[in-house]
């Protein structure tokens, strides 16, 4: 499991840097709850092979754009060489939190992969987007429905 901690790393974190770079006027921003997640197969006298996925958000802190990325590194050794490493990741774009421009904050957070939580499918996440020129916030769950399709609401928060 240490080879691919030690592979798995610096592919999550070179994506982070990529996503840094782009972020230098302070548009975009990274969510701050970065998940990795690794499963493994074994069978003795067999092959091995380790699986880890990694995510996080980025938002467009003017317009509410956000954009989910994921990294996955799959490993796969015998009991004395790794035979094949193969690495996956891309963002894609989600639609506005908000309607209308403005200043704004957010954070993400996601399931866990296939659990007890997890009903229809791979679990869901969940977006939290502040406008810091106003007392604003609007909380954003999305679950898979099982059907192929995914399930979005978004509800503006009262404040008492």
């Amino acid at each position: 499991m240490s080879h691919v901690m030690k592979l798995c790393l610096p592919v999550v974190f070179s994506m982070v840097t990529v996503v840094s770079a782009a972020s230098a006027d302070e548009l975009f921003k990274l969510s701050n709850n970065q998940r990795i997640a690794c499963s493994r197969g074994l069978a003795a006298g067999k092959l091995n092979t380790a699986t880890c996925k990694s995510y996080t958000y980025v938002f467009n802190t003017k317009t509410s754009e956000y954009f989910r990325c994921q990294v996955s590194l799959a490993l796969t050794r015998d009991n004395k060489e790794v035979i094949n490493v193969q690495a996956d990741g891309s963002c894609s774009k989600k639609l506005r939190v908000f309607e209308t421009d403005s200043n704004y904050t957010f954070d993400a957070t996601e399931t866990e992969p296939p659990n007890t939580n997890s009903f229809f499918g791979t679990g869901g996440y969940s977006i939290w987007a502040a406008d810091t020129t106003q007392q604003k916030v609007r909380g954003c769950i999305t679950i898979s429905s099982g059907l192929g399709s995914d399930i979005s609401k978004c509800l503006d928060m009262t404040f008492q």
